[in-house]
């Protein structure tokens, strides 16, 4: 078998980290070339439709695009898929990778933690199905969503949310996701959205686009997910990480079951600190990036937060062949 220390991406004795993609990476087809070609891929999707008691492979295979882009069905699509692409890059390999750490962007963060050991496959795919379900359902009670904000900083943009939600729990609205350079993402209710994005456009934000969401995630929008999500976690077993995880939360380094408990809730309601969670890598020492899973989203933020690392995203066939 080729060793990834001297053929394919030659990461050799590079310090890496394995960061895994969040919602909106999924496409209908997605995982169907490695399905049938890999034993190992079919080996994971086999997993995930018994532990959930339906053909998730179907449905990402063939669709339909409607209902595999809902919530419920998204999010364990991504990780399924996203962690037949780490399995069969370590079996076209025939060695595991060591990564120093392993991160991910929201949902992608129950994808990184099945890579450190803390979480079982089955079990992850079946509490991001429930957390799905849980953020569908929290989006539906009340009417919200999110923005992407360009053109203005961090810091305005926070001024600017915290201004509009001291109007009452009907306006709330705060900076969701902050994914690198001019590009922050904002959450809240419809009308804190609509109140923020004329604040900021005031104030001189280029542009602010309503994102395709089904609710406001990581804001206070989603304390009834979280509050339903934290029963299902205490009724699951989770494990000490054998890698570090760097936290959404935080943006630091956590390994202990308890840690990882608190954090896969806190991050319902909390900002995606991305941006800072690439910077605490590479002040760790981290080399390479290698992100696994559909899309290639991360690795062009990571590209833009900085250049003092190197970026493989492994998220087709062509990437799996040594070159």
């Amino acid at each position: 078998m080729p060793d990834p220390s001297d053929q394919g991406l030659r990461l050799g004795e590079r310090a890496i980290a394995l960061v895994f993609p969040g919602q909106g990476a999924q496409a209908v087809g997605m995982g169907r070339d490695l399905f049938q070609q890999f034993d190992a891929a079919r080996e994971i999707f086999a997993r995930a439709d018994q532990a959930l008691g339906f053909s998730l492979s179907r449905l990402c295979f063939e669709g339909p695009e409607d209902e595999l882009t809902r919530t419920v069905n998204t999010q364990p699509a991504i990780l399924t898929t996203s962690i037949a692409y780490l399995r069969v890059f370590e079996d076209v390999y025939g060695a595991p990778l060591h990564p120093r750490f392993v991160a991910g962007h929201s949902l992608g963060e129950y994808t990184a933690l099945v890579a450190a050991g803390s979480l079982s496959f089955e079990t992850a795919v079946r509490l991001v199905q429930e957390r799905g379900r849980l953020m569908q359902e929290s989006g539906e009670r009340q009417p919200s969503g999110m923005a992407a904000v360009m053109g203005l900083d961090e810091e305005s943009i926070h001024a600017a949310c915290v201004e509009v939600s001291r109007d009452g729990p009907q306006m709330v609205v705060q900076i969701a996701n902050l994914n690198g350079p001019g590009q922050i993402v904002i959450s809240g209710t419809l009308d804190g959205l609509r109140a923020a994005t004329d604040l900021l456009k005031s104030r001189g934000a280029k542009r602010v686009v309503p994102l395709k969401v089904s609710g406001a995630f990581h804001s206070p929008v989603m304390q009834p997910a979280a509050d339903g999500l934290r029963e299902a976690v205490a009724s699951v077993e989770v494990r000490a990480a054998q890698v570090p995880l760097i936290a959404n939360a935080s943006a630091s380094p956590i390994t202990d079951a308890d840690g990882v408990r608190t954090e896969l809730i806190e991050q319902l309601c909390a900002p995606v600190q991305w941006h800072r969670s690439v910077e605490c890598m590479v002040r760790e020492g981290i080399e390479t990036f290698v992100e696994f899973g559909p899309g290639q989203v991360l690795g062009g933020l990571i590209k833009r937060i900085t250049k003092e690392a190197s970026v493989e995203s492994i998220s087709s066939l062509d990437a799996l062949v040594p070159r």
